[in-house]
């Protein structure tokens, strides 16, 4: 980090203490008021309005709700800073003050993403007040349906560049469940692809009495279940990381009919393109053989229902950024380990050819984490994404966020 750097970072963030309050207002009330993905409208809204009120112009209806500002601080580089907006159709059980007040059908922001929108708002007042200490042009993007895995995209296809300029470099962050206040980040593959499946496996149905007369599904698909679990421990290298689950399985309505077909829902992680080929190739081969030996008399039908491209932190733009975290977050910048889950940041930087960096804020009380990994149950005691459970720790959080969003747009403005 130049001493420049550094400087302009001390002097935009003298204000965090004094602006936190407000952001925790923000953060209670996005999380009270959670939107699913695609209908982000009173978010939008409220992200809009804001930032007109801090002198960014203001671009709305990006792929449907999503937005973006842009502020010009004078000639110098183009950086793009995004937040996800999308909560989750779970049901909030942590019992707080501010939980989701939506509960028909239930909603909830189990992921976090109420206080990415808090965070990157935080950041975008902080440098709009000082633009004496940056040069360049400031793009904040406020991203819809992350969870589906379809509005980085949506926001491309809807004119993001045709409005915005194109980045020299795209930065987000997520909150994972780590002590509140520290930073994880790293360089190369940080997310995994994921790739969902449904798979149709035909069989021919009867009287549970004459299985002699059918060909049942169900073993069919118990079989292929068995199978698939093969692919990662025998067809993918110990040295690469893979996932393949199947969550779901669906056959018959009687326990005295043998039905005529049986549904497998997939789910597959993978980190590199080569290995993503291989096992789904595996999937298929598995499928097919199994098909055959039960005497499935049609061939099975594979579905997709979705994918989420890989997260690659560029290694350049890392170690321009792992130093303005260094000296501005000391040892409280930790490694990040590689994460099996997925989303669509990294389409708003390949869309465009630029690079990209995201990386990880803890969001867990840290006495609440001690005393967990003291006894040696995270995995129990503290809540994930996803879970009704799930709730950040706004104040350090929300300071933690807003901090890495201003130093790391700082890393390329100052």
């Amino acid at each position: 980090m130049t001493a420049s750097t550094s400087k302009a970072a001390a002097a935009v963030l003298a204000d965090v203490p004094g602006h936190l309050p407000d952001l925790e207002d923000v953060y209670r009330d996005l999380h009270a008021h959670p939107e699913l993905s695609g209908r982000e409208t009173r978010t939008a809204a409220l992200v809009a309005g804001r930032l007109r009120q801090w002198g960014f112009t203001v671009y709305e209806h990006l792929g449907g709700t999503g937005v973006a500002g842009v502020l010009t601080g004078g000639d110098g580089p183009s950086v793009l800073l995004r937040a996800d907006m999308d909560a989750l159709p779970v049901r909030e059980e942590t019992g707080l003050p501010y939980a989701s007040t939506v509960t028909d059908p239930p909603v909830m922001h189990a992921c976090g993403h109420d206080a990415h929108v808090a965070c990157l708002l935080g950041a975008a007042r902080l440098l709009a007040a000082r633009p004496d200490r940056w040069r360049g042009t400031l793009t904040v993007a406020f991203q819809p349906a992350e969870e589906t895995g379809t509005g980085a995209q949506a926001m491309v296809d809807g004119g993001l560049y045709d409005r915005v300029p194109v980045p020299d470099v795209v930065l987000g962050q997520h909150v994972l469940p780590m002590p509140a206040g520290t930073v994880a980040l790293r360089s190369g593959p940080v997310l995994s692809a994921a790739d969902s499946l449904r798979i149709t496996l035909h069989g021919r149905g009867g009287h549970g009495s004459r299985p002699q007369s059918t060909v049942d599904p169900v073993v069919l698909a118990a079989m292929t279940v068995v199978r698939l679990q093969g692919v990662v421990a025998r067809e993918v290298d110990p040295a690469e990381t893979a996932v393949l689950t199947v969550g779901s399985l669906q056959a018959g309505t009687r326990e005295n009919v043998i039905p005529d077909r049986a549904v497998l829902g997939l789910s597959l992680r993978t980190y590199s393109a080569a290995t993503r080929a291989r096992v789904l190739a595996a999937v298929e081969r598995i499928v097919r053989a199994e098909c055959a030996a039960s005497g499935s008399p049609r061939d099975p039908e594979f579905e997709s229902l979705g994918s989420f491209p890989l997260t690659v932190n560029d290694s350049a733009a890392t170690a321009r950024l792992e130093p303005a975290f260094r000296d501005h977050f000391g040892d409280a910048l930790v490694p990040l380990p590689p994460q099996a889950a997925s989303e669509d940041f990294s389409v708003l930087a390949t869309s465009v050819g630029a690079p990209a960096v995201y990386w990880g804020v803890g969001c867990t009380d840290p006495e609440t984490w001690h005393a967990a990994q003291r006894a040696d149950r995270i995995d129990q005691d503290i809540p994930v994404n996803h879970s009704p459970h799930f709730s950040p720790v706004p104040g350090p959080t929300l300071a933690t966020g807003t901090q890495a969003m201003a130093v790391a747009a700082l890393a390329w403005l100052a």
